[in-house]
């Protein structure tokens, strides 16, 4: 039985209590949660705050590459997402393992201790396959196992280039051709899935989806730009949210990622059946995508979730702020989200999105996830522990463990050692 001493602790019901400990089975998960005044003899000591782990609904891993250099000529969502098929196409099973792996270990010493991948780069460019079909999702595994942290593989159909519009070059190595091509690759094993958008779904194969999914968390991307819902309306007198719901991809698997731009009846829409709604507000502020309504739709009964999407910035305690922020730029009122309900957004909800109900709680039985937060850097030092996520950051994490083992400490990766100088080779190689 391994034992951590937690100074201060995020537990159930309670919020921040002082003197926590927590004792971890050979098989990773809590047994015993309890207060205890002082640390005991043999106890892993972790001072500050102690989270559950962190989950980070939404990634693109390879995105993480275009951090700092999608910024010199302004442009819009649209325009960025051309430099974002650039880079896919230079991506290999080999160098995207040695990219993902820098991006998951970067996320490791952040506090992620599980990621949803909606992954959609499947074959060659141009098209074609691999010689082992799933050979770009295993390397995403691979670089997840090295990493330390839980990978929920939200595999991606991917079949149009638009509404009524044919693939572009760039765009064929996202595509399986079919939806029964997709499914024979993606879904013999133990992936999620995931419809990348109404753009790139049609009508008719949205609801094969549905129909093959079987209980697997399902995630799609929905109203990220105005111009996806004009197209939507346009082509179907629908948008996307009410297509998703006569196609019965809603309810309680399902994650709407972004939802920025709902109208009342998309946000009881997805409310009344429960599906889960994922904002990325650092992504959806450097995209310029908007500001979503996170608010109504809790209220509505979608449970929400966070993700760093493209990665312009790895921090969850970050997005987490930005979420509220948003909320108070958007409303002039301020305490949008108390601080449980932005550390259920981190934590329980995130992982229930992706597939794990049972984590994310420091409570016997889930897995034994932790995220000591220091109090005395200089960011957080004066702090109330009740109220430390609206003011650290990644930099303030100093251990992580992840299934009852130390994965990270001090900004340092327990087996990967320098995370900057594992992306800096990994993103140089890829630019190269």
């Amino acid at each position: 039985m391994t034992t951590y001493w937690c100074e201060h602790a995020w537990v159930p019901a309670d919020g921040a209590v002082d003197g926590v400990l927590v004792e971890v089975d050979d098989g990773g998960r809590i047994a015993s949660v309890s207060r205890w005044p002082v640390p005991p003899a043999g106890a892993h000591v972790l001072r500050g705050l102690v989270f559950p782990g962190f989950a980070n609904v939404h990634s693109h891993a390879f995105h993480r590459a275009l951090r700092g250099r999608t910024h010199g000529g302004g442009g819009t969502f649209w325009t960025w997402r051309q430099g974002m098929y650039d880079l896919a196409s230079r991506l290999d099973p080999d160098n995207y393992l040695r990219l993902a792996t820098a991006v998951y270990a970067e996320m490791a010493v952040a506090g992620v201790t599980a990621v949803g991948e909606f992954h959609y780069v499947h074959h060659p460019p141009g098209g074609g396959r691999y010689a082992e079909p799933n050979a770009m999702g295993e390397a995403l595994r691979e670089a997840a196992t090295a990493a330390g942290i839980r990978l929920t593989l939200l595999d991606t159909l991917y079949l149009a280039g638009g509404i009524d519009t044919p693939l572009s070059p760039e765009q064929r190595r996202f595509s399986d051709g079919s939806v029964e091509a997709w499914a024979e690759r993606a879904l013999g094993g133990d992936s999620g899935a995931a419809i990348h958008s109404v753009r790139a779904v049609p009508r008719a194969a949205i609801a094969e989806v549905v129909s093959l999914v079987d209980g697997r968390p399902l995630h799609v991307h929905v109203s990220e730009q105005p111009a996806e819902n004009e197209a939507c309306v346009a082509a179907y007198g629908l948008t996307p949210v009410r297509l998703l719901a006569e196609s019965g991809a809603l309810g309680p698997h399902t994650t709407a990622v972004h939802a920025t731009h709902l109208s009342a009846a998309d946000i009881e829409a997805l409310g009344s059946t429960r599906t889960a709604v994922c904002f990325c507000p650092t992504t959806e502020a450097d995209l310029a995508d908007g500001i979503g309504p996170a608010r109504e739709l809790v209220d509505a009964g979608s449970p929400l979730s966070l993700g760093s999407d493209q990665h312009a910035v790895v921090d969850p305690l970050a997005e987490a702020r930005a979420l509220e922020h948003g909320e108070r730029s958007r409303t002039g009122q301020r305490g949008r989200f108390t601080p449980d309900e932005l550390v259920g957004a981190l934590t329980s909800a995130g992982h229930a999105a992706l597939g794990s109900p049972d984590a994310g709680v420091l409570a016997a039985g889930a897995p034994a996830d932790l995220v000591a937060v220091r109090l005395d850097s200089p960011r957080t030092a004066g702090c109330l522990p009740a109220q430390v996520v609206y003011a650290a950051t990644a930099s303030d994490v100093h251990t992580v463990v992840s299934n009852g083992r130390v994965i990270a400490a001090d900004g340092q990766h327990g087996t990967l050692g320098d995370v900057g100088a594992l992306l800096g080779a990994a993103i140089e190689e890829l630019w190269a």
